[in-house]
C-alpha cells in the first residue's frame, strides 16, 4: 500500500510539472510579448515631440485599430510605445520621411493571439479541473479502496459511487504481522484451539481426505486487554496467509445498505485472496440481537442479516477462516453462534498465576533488567491482571528507571509499577496532618492485624500509608502464596473482616468514624450480596439463585431476578453478613490492641512497611520496636 501511494504521488507532481512547462512554451511561442516586452502608452502630443527630436527610430501605423506603435533606440536600450493615431493627419507621412522614421503600415495578424487567450482563459482552467478531478478520484479510490468504475465529472472525475460499499479492511500478510504463537502466553488453552485452524489452513488436502471440514469460525470472548487481537494474528503468523482485519464498528452506516455493502466486499476480497483469515474486531457493534422493537429494520440489522448470508454462504473448502472477538458475548445474535457460522467459542481469560509470570517473562524481554529480577514476586501481587496490565508494570517500571538515572530495571521499579497500576503514583501534593496520619496508620493497620490473625489468609506484604492519584490515602496488600480457585463460605466472610478491619480501628482507638472506610464497605456489601444471590451461602435462602450476572467481562455487577420482598430480605442479609464481619474485626483488634498501637506508630513514622517487618512486630513478645532510620520508604 505504502508503495502504491508513493507512485501516485510522483505521478502527480510529474503531471503538474508537465502542465507548467507547457504552458510556459505556449506563452514564450505564441505570445512572446507577455513575457519578454512591455508596451508603453504614450499621447500623440509626445509621439510627434519625439519625433521631432529625431528619436523614432520605426513606427507601425495599425489601420485596424487606429493605433501608432512606435520605437526608440536599438538593442537592449529598444523601447516601444503606442498612441491613439490623429484622425485626418495628412502631413504625418511627411513628418516622418524627412526625420529617416522606418514607417510600416499592416492590419496585424491577431490569430495567434486570440488563440492564446483562448488558452489562457479556457484552457488553463479545463487543465487544472482535470488534474483536481484526477486526484480526488485517486484519494478517494485510496480512502475507500475503490478500484472499480465510478462516476466520473469533468474528465477527471469526483468519485461518486463504487467505493462507497468497499469494506475498509486492513490487508495484512500473514509474515508481516510479525506476530506468532510464541508472542503469546498465558492462553494455553485457547492456542492450542486454533492450532488445528493453522494446520487446516496450511494443509487443507489432508483433512478433505478424511471429509473433516475446517471451522468457519471461531469466537474468541474475554476480558479487555487479555489477547484477543493478538491471537488472531498470531494465526495468521503462522499460517502465512492474508489477514483481513476490520472492527465491527465500521460496518454500522447512517446510511441503508451502505453496511450489507461493506460485508459482501469483505467477503469478496477473502474469496479472491483465499485461503486467509478475516478477523472482526469488537463483532457486538453489529451482531447484537435482533428484537420486535419498532426500529428493527434498521441499517445494523439489515447487515447482521448480510453478515449472516455471507458466513453461511461461502465455500470452506477454499480456506476462509473468520475470527471474531468480543467481550460482550450475551448481546450477540443466536444465528450468529450457531454452528456452521462461529463453530467454536474460544474463551480468552484473565491468565492464571503461571500465565501472568509466562507474560511478564515475555515483555521482560524486550527491557534491560538487572539478574536478581523475581518476576513470581510481580506475578503473585497482580491477581486479575489482564495481559496488557502487565505489559503495563513492565512499561512503568522501565520510565521509573529511566527517570532515577538508572539504566537497567530493578526489583523495586518493578514493585512500585505495580502500586502504580493498582492505586496510582504518589501523590506529593496531598500532605496529611498528624492527626489524620495517624488515623489512616492505625485504619490500615487494623487491615492487617485482622488478616494476620485468620487461618489461611493470604498473607501481608506491604502497608503504606502514602496518598495515591486514585484518592486513596493508603493500603494493605496481600498476596497469596499459591492460585485459588475455590472459595469457601468461612474464607467469604473472613474476607468481609478484613475489610471491616480499618473502620474497627478507627471506632476502637479515636471513637469516631472516617470517610477511609467507603472502598471497604462497597467491596464487602459487594461479597456478601454475591454469597446471598449467586453463591447459596445464606442460611435463610439456601441454593436458590436471586440475581444473574450482567457484562461478565466488563464487571457489570449483577440484576436480582426475584420479587420486592425477597429483595427486602437480601438486604436484611447482606447486611447482617456485613455486621458480622465487623463485630469479628472488632474483637480480633480488642485482643490485639498493643500490637495496633505499636505497628501503628511504627507506620505513621516510616509510611511503608514489608510484610516481613509487620510480621516480626506482631509475633515478638517483648513489645519492643524495631529502630527507625529516619527516612520514609520510597
Amino acid at each position: 500500500m505504502d508503495m502504491d501511494d508513493n507512485k501516485r504521488r510522483r505521478s502527480m507532481l510529474i503531471y503538474v510539472l508537465i502542465a507548467i512547462v507547457v504552458y510556459l512554451a505556449v506563452s514564450q511561442t505564441l505570445y512572446p510579448n507577455l513575457v519578454s516586452s512591455q508596451v508603453t502608452e504614450t499621447s500623440y502630443s509626445q509621439f510627434l515631440e519625439d519625433v521631432d527630436n529625431n528619436k523614432v527610430v520605426s513606427a507601425e501605423i495599425d489601420t485596424s485599430n487606429n493605433e501608432i506603435r512606435y520605437t526608440e533606440g536599438t538593442g537592449d536600450s529598444q523601447k516601444i510605445y503606442k498612441t491613439t493615431a490623429w484622425p485626418n493627419d495628412d502631413s504625418l507621412a511627411t513628418t516622418l520621411k524627412e526625420h529617416g522614421v522606418d514607417m510600416t503600415a499592416s492590419i496585424p495578424d491577431t490569430s495567434g493571439d486570440l488563440w492564446l487567450y483562448m488558452l489562457i482563459a479556457y484552457g488553463l482552467p479545463l487543465v487544472g479541473l482535470f488534474l483536481l478531478g484526477w486526484w480526488a478520484n485517486r484519494q478517494m479510490k485510496k480512502q475507500m479502496g475503490d478500484d472499480g468504475p465510478s462516476m466520473n465529472f469533468g474528465g477527471g472525475g469526483f468519485g461518486m459511487g463504487g467505493g462507497l460499499g468497499r469494506s475498509n479492511a486492513k490487508e495484512v500478510k500473514g509474515e508481516d504481522t510479525g506476530v506468532t504463537f510464541k508472542d503469546v502466553a498465558g492462553q494455553d488453552e485457547a492456542k492450542e484451539s486454533l492450532q488445528e485452524i493453522v494446520h487446516f489452513l496450511k494443509n487443507p488436502g489432508k483433512y478433505n481426505e478424511i471429509g473433516a471440514k475446517c471451522p468457519r469460525g471461531a469466537l474468541l470472548v474475554g476480558p479487555p486487554g487479555t489477547g484477543k487481537t493478538l491471537l488472531a494474528k498470531a494465526v495468521a503468523g503462522e499460517a502465512g496467509v492474508p489477514f483481513f482485519q476490520i472492527s465491527g464498528s465500521e460496518f454500522v452506516e447512517m446510511f441503508v445498505g451502505r453496511g450489507a455493502a461493506k460485508v459482501r466486499d469483505l467477503f469478496k476480497q477473502a474469496k479472491e485472496k483465499a485461503p486467509c483469515i478475516v478477523f472482526i474486531d469488537e463483532i457486538d457493534a453489529v451482531g447484537k440481537k435482533r428484537d420486535m422493537s419498532i426500529n428493527s429494520n434498521d441499517e445494523r440489522e439489515q447487515t447482521l442479516n448480510q453478515l449472516l448470508s455471507e458466513m453461511d454462504g461461502f465455500d470452506n473448502h477454499k480456506g476462509i477462516v473468520v475470527l471474531a472477538a468480543t467481550n460482550r458475548p450475551e448481546t450477540l445474535d443466536p444465528a450468529l453462534l450457531r454452528p456452521g457460522r462461529f463453530d467454536r467459542r474460544i474463551p480468552v481469560e484473565l491468565p492464571d498465576l503461571a500465565g501472568r509470570e509466562a507474560i511478564l517473562k515475555i515483555h521482560a524481554n524486550d527491557v534491560k533488567m538487572e539478574r536478581d529480577i523475581d518476576l513470581s514476586v510481580i506475578a503473585r501481587s497482580t491477581p486479575g491482571a489482564s495481559g496488557a496490565d502487565l505489559a503495563n508494570i513492565i512499561n512503568e517500571a522501565a520510565l521509573r528507571a529511566v527517570r532515577y538515572g538508572r539504566n537497567r530495571v530493578s526489583q523495586e521499579d518493578l514493585e512500585e509499577s505495580v502500586d502504580v497500576v493498582i492505586a496510582g503514583e504518589k501523590k506529593k501534593s496531598t500532605v496529611l496532618s498528624e492527626h489524620e496520619k495517624e488515623v489512616v496508620a492505625y485504619h490500615e493497620t487494623g487491615h492487617a492485624i485482622v488478616a494476620a490473625m485468620q487461618s489461611g489468609s493470604a498473607p501481608v506484604q506491604k502497608i503504606t500509608i502514602v496518598p495515591r492519584t486514585s484518592g486513596a490515602l493508603g493500603f494493605t496488600m496481600q498476596v497469596e502464596e499459591d492460585q485459588h480457585f475455590l472459595t469457601t463460605r468461612k474464607e467469604a466472610k473472613d474476607k468481609i473482616a478484613v475489610l471491616c478491619g480499618g473502620r474497627a480501628a478507627e471506632e476502637l482507638i479515636f471513637g469516631e468514624m472516617t470517610t477511609g472506610a467507603s472502598n471497604d464497605i462497597e467491596k464487602a456489601t459487594q461479597i456478601a450480596r454475591a454469597m446471598v444471590t449467586q453463591y447459596g451461602m445464606s442460611d435463610k435462602f439456601g441454593m436458590v439463585a436471586l440475581g444473574q450476572q450482567r457484562s461478565r467481562y466488563l464487571g457489570g455487577g449483577e440484576e436480582l431476578t426475584c420479587s420486592e420482598g425477597t429483595a427486602q430480605e437480601i438486604d436484611n442479609e447482606v447486611q447482617a453478613l456485613v455486621e458480622e464481619g465487623h463485630t469479628q474485626a472488632m474483637e480480633t483488634l480488642k485482643a490485639n490492641r498493643f500490637k495496633l498501637h505499636e505497628i501503628a506508630h511504627y507506620l505513621q513514622k516510616k509510611e511503608t512497611i514489608t510484610g516481613e517487618e509487620f510480621m516480626k512486630m506482631l509475633k515478638r513478645d517483648d513489645g519492643f520496636a524495631p529502630q527507625f532510620s529516619g527516612q520514609s520508604a520510597q
